[in-house]
């Protein structure tokens, strides 16, 4: 036992010495850490902090509010957010996401109950819904104001609470309701600052496919039919109270007659599944055309033609420009569909808007064949010089269509809208001129290629709104649905800021730039030599020139 004692002794002794070397090595440290852990800037920051921090977690706590909005009840509700905004639930159809405010707190409005007798009055009377215009902004109005007072009060006695908790003083518990009530006025004025009442006009939808067009109503109807928010406001609850009402699983949608509805589809490689949605969405946004631009195959071989067929069984014109993908084989294919419309350096009105399609000047559906080598700069050549050839035969249409954005770039000036795809990915600009070009994404999800990565690579396709008077552009709905899930839907909305702005003319070019990306940067494509691969032969071998009457190059 003397043994044991004597040696808990020694490793006693070790660890206290270790100890105080430790504290010797810190005590710089804590010799200059102190003041400021001690000053009375740093207890009044504390303070402050704690009751900013005691204020939000009341201000969140205390946020619920269930209110009346003509036949429904909703329940209010404060959330923690990045960048704000309101968010309207209505299970089991979705939810809608408005952009009406910033700061780090957003609105929930979840329906909780519908009165089914004062929803089918609203629905079978129309003066019920004028009504409801004045009758709704009340209420929400009423059930707004009472949500904030209670989480506004709540906010206030926790961060009183939790600073008197931790320091134990009332004048400190004082300074930290202070700081609470000068959060909620900062928060207050950046709400007042951010708040945009029209962004219930462009609404971004998620729920099933098929309550989509009931719920955010019609582009141009939202625009010029309600230009006031409470009047947005009412037809919006008047949507919703039809779908609960309903006991249809696709309600009646009544389509603008002021509206042309196109359906921009692109990139859909071969992918089935893209039939059952282009079917849906152009069945239940009631679309007057379907536009495809381009890579409808994968490798633009000779089966892959009875791909084509489904074309047939989509009941509206269905305008087509070759891709990259699409051999001219796969352009006659596509042209036999009797509702199809194949459009290659053509000009047709189609569903009342004056329509140009121009197919791709490459075949590249794998790395055999040379047109893999064109670059940039020559494909914008090539859109120059047919936008040229429109400006001088004074055919200036309302929509050009090319597969890619680049070409389409070289119509800037000649329409107001340029349609694109090959990307793969969903974009849009204004070009200086003023066109805007749109840019699909893949309608097939990039066919096999979408299972490449981790997440398959989402379907999407848009809904665009023409006037049918203007011919301009005034919003569109983007679709996106998951790449294996195709009954969920995400929908955003957009609105031209301004459909009837001047297009400005572009001087067409006088040579074709060079590109440092080809081979042939002095050459049109309607120029570029042709070739067939051997199984023996290289991909970088010098291609041997073969005439070309089509003025694009041969399949590869």
């Amino acid at each position: 036992m003397p043994k044991v004692r004597a040696a808990l002794t020694q490793a006693s002794a070790t660890v206290r010495a270790s100890a105080a070397r430790a504290r010797d090595a810190c005590s710089p440290v804590t010799r200059r850490t102190r003041p400021v852990l001690t000053s009375r800037w740093t207890r009044f920051s504390l303070v402050v902090l704690v009751g900013l921090a005691g204020g939000y977690i009341g201000l969140l706590a205390g946020g619920r509010y269930v209110t009346p909005v003509g036949p429904a009840d909703v329940q209010l509700s404060l959330h923690p957010s990045l960048h704000g905004g309101t968010t309207l639930k209505l299970p089991p159809l979705g939810s809608l996401q408005l952009d009406t405010h910033g700061g780090p707190v957003s609105l929930e409005a979840r329906l909780t109950d519908l009165r089914p007798d004062q929803a089918k009055k609203l629905i079978e009377d129309d003066t019920e819904l004028d009504r409801l215009t004045d009758h709704i902004t009340g209420q929400l109005r009423h059930g707004i104001v009472e949500l904030l007072l209670r989480a506004a009060l709540i906010g206030l006695a926790a961060s009183f609470v939790a600073s008197l908790l931790l320091f134990r003083s009332w004048r400190r518990a004082l300074l930290g309701l202070g700081s609470a009530a000068a959060g909620l006025v900062a928060l207050t004025l950046v709400t007042w600052a951010t708040f945009n009442p029209q962004s219930i006009a462009e609404p971004r939808y998620t729920g099933l496919l098929a309550n989509a067009p009931q719920v955010v109503g019609d582009a141009r109807s939202i625009v010029e039919r309600f230009s006031a928010y409470r009047a947005q406001l009412a037809r919006l609850v008047g949507n919703i109270s039809e779908l609960y009402a309903t006991t249809s699983t696709l309600p009646t949608y009544e389509p603008d007659p002021s509206t042309i509805r196109v359906l921009h589809v692109s990139d859909i490689h071969l992918n089935p599944a893209a039939w059952n949605v282009i079917k849906s969405v152009s069945t239940q946004f009631k679309v007057d055309v379907i536009i495809d631009s381009g890579d409808l195959m994968d490798h633009g071989s000779k089966p892959e033609d009875k791909f084509a067929n489904e074309i047939s069984g989509l009941k509206v014109p269905y305008v087509y420009v070759r891709g990259n993908h699409d051999s001219k084989a796969t352009q006659k294919a596509v042209g036999r569909e009797k509702n199809a419309i194949v459009l290659d350096d053509d000009l047709r009105e189609v569903a009342g808007l004056r329509i140009y399609g121009l197919g791709d000047p490459r075949f590249t559906p794998d790395k055999s064949t040379r047109d893999d080598y064109v670059g940039a700069d020559q494909l914008r050549a090539e859109g120059l010089r047919h936008a040229d050839g429109l400006r001088k035969a004074g055919k200036l249409p309302d929509l050009v269509v090319t597969h890619d954005p680049t070409e389409g770039e070289g119509f800037s000036g000649v329409a107001p809208m340029i349609l694109a795809g090959h990307t793969h990915a969903r974009s849009t600009k204004l070009l200086p001129t003023g066109s805007r070009l749109f840019v699909q994404g893949s309608t097939g999800g990039a066919g096999l290629r979408g299972l490449e990565h981790e997440e398959p690579t989402p379907i999407e396709l848009s809904v665009l709104y023409f006037s049918r008077t203007s011919h301009r552009l005034q919003g569109w709905d983007d679709l996106r649905l998951g790449g294996l899930g195709l009954t969920s839907a995400q929908i955003e909305r957009h609105l031209e800021p301004a459909p009837d702005r001047t297009v400005q003319p572009r001087p067409p070019a006088t040579s074709p730039p060079a590109s440092p990306t080809s081979p042939f940067p002095s050459e049109f494509p309607s120029d570029w030599p042709s070739r067939t691969p051997s199984p023996t032969t290289s991909p970088s071998r010098t291609p041997t020139r073969t005439p070309s009457t089509s003025g694009t190059p041969s399949p590869g």
